[in-house]
Parts: structure tokens; C-alpha cells; sequence
């Protein structure tokens, strides 16, 4: 199984990765480029999984040189799972990020990333409701202190592609 970590820059992917991974990394820069990648190993169900630290993308409409690394690898993955991490504190803007890669049917599992920071901010988020609506595992996440990455890793299973016109209905339709 491969696994894709993606995510805006700065949401803690590089924490989880480590996390994940522990000290058996590789580090590359993509071909041609400067822009470079982390790819290790883990363990989900007893079996090896490969998890590669995308660089950090605000969309799949790439602005720069590393935003085009990220869809590429992407692309390139067609068979990968993806754990989209998204800042919980910013969630609107994570969000985003997540529909664009389930619109291109990659199976998928949110991580609400810096819950705590979110919880401190008074930011409520219905996990229910946004995992009923996107039909994807939402986990909430604190990667610093590996709050919820367990789970994380054993909802993945569960992760599926999704027709947008299913999250469309989910969500009441449109106005």
C-alpha cells in the first residue's frame, strides 16, 4: 500500500511523518527540481506500507514550483491512499484542498490537525456531520502529541473514493 500525506505547508505533515515513519526515511529532491520529498516505511495491519511527505499545496492549481511537485506525485500515485491533514484552526481553506483530491477519486481520510489549538480558539467542528457529509473517516488530530494518530492510521482502511455528487446531496444540495 502506498499512502500520500498531504496537506497546506505547515499543518503539521512533516510530525506526522516522523511520527509514522520514525528515522527509516529517504529524502530526494523530486527529478528535475529542488523541490524536495520525504519517503518512508510503516506498518498498517501488519503489512508495509510506503508513506511519502508531499510538499505542501494550497490546491491542485499550482502556483509555484513545489505546488507542482505535490499534483504531480499525485497524479503519478493513482493507486495511493491519501491522508489529508488539515489545520482544524483553518479548516474552511483545508477543506478546499481535500474536495479537489476527492473529485479526482482518490480514497481518502481526514486528519483535523492542531485540534487543540482549534479547542483553545473556541472553533467547534461537528465531526459527524462533516464525515456524513464528505462520506470520508475525519479524525481530529494533534500530531505534537500524537493525539488520535491511532486512529488515524486504523480508519484508513475505510477510506474510499467518493462521487462528488454524493457530497453534494449530503450537504442539502445546491443554492
Amino acid at each position: 500500500m502506498k499512502v500520500l500525506l498531504m496537506g497546506h505547508p505547515n499543518v503539521g505533515k512533516r510530525v506526522f511523518f516522523n511520527r509514522l515513519t520514525g528515522a527509516n526515511v529517504t529524502e530526494s529532491n523530486y527529478p528535475g527540481t529542488t523541490v524536495d520529498f520525504t519517503k518512508g516505511y510503516m506498518k498498517i495491519g501488519g503489512e508495509d506500507a510506503e508513506l511519502i511527505d508531499v510538499p505542501g499545496t494550497f490546491s491542485l492549481d499550482p502556483k509555484d514550483k513545489a505546488e507542482e511537485v505535490a499534483v504531480a506525485m499525485l497524479h503519478e500515485n493513482k493507486d495511493a491512499k491519501v491522508i489529508c491533514v488539515i489545520d482544524a484552526s483553518k479548516i474552511e481553506r483545508g477543506v478546499y484542498l481535500a474536495l479537489e483530491i476527492l473529485e479526482e477519486g482518490y480514497p481518502m481520510v481526514i486528519a483535523l490537525n492542531m485540534w487543540d489549538a482549534a479547542v483553545d480558539k473556541n472553533i467547534r467542528i461537528d465531526i459527524n456531520n462533516l464525515q456524513r457529509i464528505l462520506d470520508v473517516p475525519v479524525v481530529p488530530t494533534v500530531a505534537i502529541s500524537g493525539e488520535g494518530i491511532k486512529e488515524l492510521i486504523s480508519r484508513l482502511k475505510e477510506a474510499k473514493p467518493v462521487e462528488i455528487d454524493d457530497i453534494i446531496r449530503n450537504a442539502g444540495g445546491l443554492t
